[in-house]
């Protein structure tokens, strides 16, 4: 097994999830590479696309949501994710229990399974024929409570206009059935889902990839027993876990400065080994009073500073002071940054 350091791991994360080049895949096959984007702020995924895709224009994305080619929903950790159809459906059925769970512990006030499921019939033919509705349509039907966790006994889409740039508020629900097909067979749902994380931010641990996923690591464990995976180990003496033939660019490959906005999964704990967040400056970026993160940049694969759109132009606050070149590259970055939210 090759021993992977803190910087190989960096570069390893940057090179799947498009931070180091960006691509010009088409916008499913681009969500595929990088096992979706969170949405729970619509914008964030549109600036997480513009950072890793070549040429990506707003409308571009929303037209894709119209047209069915990409698709947003609430799946991993119970957070808002936008997904390729083709990812739809196995991420769905494999977060499927351990969402429900999550949320029968979190609500004390939660209904029995009985009544939720009732809800989702009575849901299901509300929707039925392609019909949709807004929240408050949906809470007006089955109250606050249920509505609040309806999606975890029916499976849904939010349907745009809803959850874009035009119009962020994600509130408005179809039928995932009638919006990307059917519900197929759940049989490799688990496997496809870790293929797909390893592919977008191994190596990782198997705790890495609980923590994405919101999987047990018992529940993990079928799958990753089915799954033919490389092996390496970290500095200190981690087992990593990868599918075979992914990127494992050269520590030493440049890192380019990039603009990530609120919520961008290279951010999480999951990709802690990753070394993208210094530790020091996590608090900066988490706390109590800001869950989401604020938007960062970074330099050379890390991030070191935070930025902000205001009154038509971007502006940034390094951690620490700047060299004149790398300046000069966040200034050149940030004027496309500018430009896309025009």
């Amino acid at each position: 097994m090759a021993v992977l350091g803190e910087r190989a791991l960096n570069r390893a994360v940057l090179a799947r999830q498009h931070l180091l080049e960006r691509t010009d895949l088409p916008l499913p096959a681009a969500l595929e590479a990088i096992a979706g984007i969170q949405a729970q702020y619509a914008p964030s995924m549109y600036v997480g696309l513009w950072a890793r895709l070549a040429g990506l224009e707003r409308a571009a994305l929303t037209a894709a949501l119209e047209e069915r080619r990409v698709v947003q929903a609430t799946l991993m950790r119970v957070t808002i994710h936008l997904v390729s159809p083709a990812d739809y459906w196995p991420f769905a059925l494999a977060t499927r229990e351990a969402r429900r769970t999550l949320w029968l512990r979190a609500r004390k006030d939660a209904p029995p399974e009985a009544e939720m499921a009732a809800g989702a019939r009575q849901l299901r033919k509300a929707l039925a024929g392609g019909n949709t509705l807004k929240r408050t349509e949906v809470e007006a039907l089955l109250g606050k409570v249920r509505a609040h966790g309806i999606g975890l006994w029916l499976d849904l889409v939010r349907v745009p206009p809803s959850g874009t740039w035009e119009r962020r508020r994600a509130d408005r629900f179809g039928l995932a059935e009638e919006w990307v097909g059917p519900e197929p067979p759940a049989s490799d749902a688990a496997a496809h889902l870790v293929r797909r994380y390893l592919a977008g931010f191994g190596p990782a641990t198997r705790k890495d990839i609980a923590s994405f996923t919101g999987l047990k690591l018992a529940a993990l464990k079928p799958a990753l027993e089915t799954l033919a995976l490389e092996r390496h180990e970290s500095e200190a003496g981690e087992e990593l876990l990868d599918v075979p033939g992914a990127p494992l660019p050269d520590p030493e490959t440049p890192a380019p400065v990039r603009f990530l906005p609120t919520w961008d999964a290279t951010l999480l704990v999951h990709c802690r080994r990753a070394g993208i967040v210094r530790e020091e400056h996590r608090p900066i970026l988490f706390h109590t009073k800001n869950p989401q993160s604020v938007p960062v940049f970074t330099v050379d694969g890390v991030v070191a500073g935070t930025w902000r759109h205001a009154d038509g132009a971007i502006t940034t606050e390094p951690f620490a002071s700047l060299d004149r070149a790398t300046l000069k590259a966040l200034d050149d970055e940030a004027a496309g940054l500018a430009a896309f939210h025009a």
